[in-house]
């Protein structure tokens, strides 16, 4: 009998879906006042006062199957939950004095450890809030920046409902992948670097996470077998969304990209109707590049 860890994360062919649809976007909507991570901060300050921290958020509910598991190595300190738990209390702390307020994405940031995602010997810049660079010019967004799309992505989703199915463009590592398995039901990411691929299949097999699919492909074409999809989110930036990528987005919900070259902002595009969208320009951000094809 084969190990079953082997069967996690799921592959994107162990679902079968629909197709997409064919539709063209409207012309964008008005672009809301930019917005940074200090503004947030101090919108939730008292007046001549600092910002407080909401109460510790409750533990997220665990997708299906999810069972970390302790490292062959017991002493290896990246695999002791344990050991980080201060710390990831006190990065979802900074996180939410920064503006990010959903509880729910609070909870599944402080749930994931963030240190399996990343090389070991940078294990003690782990819960910092930056970028750390993962190999093949890439890196793992801050964990402001994966919290902050999170909770534009999800908020007031399709009046209100949960979220059933989302879609990652840009897998990476997996870490936001993971912290996306806890927000929603159904989780599809996509990665267009084969090694970037399997390092996301290897960092994410020891926790179980059985509502989270992974698939080696060209991000841009996004999924239209399994569409449409109650949010999406791109982890890297490009001159526009692809319009692949808006079809795809269901009636109602919104899609959160990092939109320009040199000088970046934050977009959030909701889907109004069939033929309709409407966009929201916001804090500015930098990402990689957003690319066609696979690697």
């Amino acid at each position: 009998m084969s190990d079953q860890r082997s069967n996690f994360p799921l592959p994107l062919s162990s679902v079968t879906g629909g197709a997409g649809r064919t539709t063209k976007p409207a012309a964008r909507g008005p672009v809301a006042t930019p917005q940074t991570a200090t503004r947030n901060a101090a919108s939730t300050a008292t007046q001549g006062g600092s910002a407080k921290a909401p109460p510790a958020p409750a533990p997220a509910p665990r997708p299906p199957s999810y069972a970390p598991k302790a490292s062959s190595a017991p002493a290896a300190p990246r695999s002791d939950l344990m050991a980080t738990e201060a710390v990831r209390r006190a990065m979802v702390a900074r996180v939410a004095r920064q503006g990010v307020a959903n509880a729910k994405v609070l909870a599944a940031m402080e749930t994931v450890p963030r240190h399996l995602f990343i090389e070991p010997a940078m294990s003690s810049q782990a819960y910092i809030d930056a970028s750390l660079p993962i190999g093949h010019n890439q890196t793992i967004s801050q964990p402001y920046i994966v919290a902050r799309m999170i909770e534009l992505m999800s908020e007031s989703a399709r009046g209100g409902k949960a979220l059933e199915r989302v879609l990652e463009i840009g897998t990476g590592c997996g870490y936001q992948a993971a912290v996306l398995s806890f927000v929603a039901k159904e989780v599809y990411s996509i990665e267009r670097i084969k090694p970037l691929h399997e390092l996301a299949k290897t960092n994410l097999r020891p926790l179980r996470i059985s509502n989270l699919r992974l698939q080696y492909g060209d991000g841009m074409l996004g999924l239209p077998q399994v569409a449409p999809f109650d949010g999406i989110i791109l982890a890297a930036a490009g001159l526009e969304v692809p319009q692949a990528l808006l079809e795809q987005l269901a009636i109602g919900a919104h899609l959160v990209a990092p939109v320009g070259a040199q000088v970046q902002h934050l977009h959030r595009i909701t889907r109004i109707g069939k033929s309709e969208w409407t966009s929201e320009t916001l804090e500015a951000c930098h990402f990689v590049p957003l690319r066609p094809g696979t690697i």
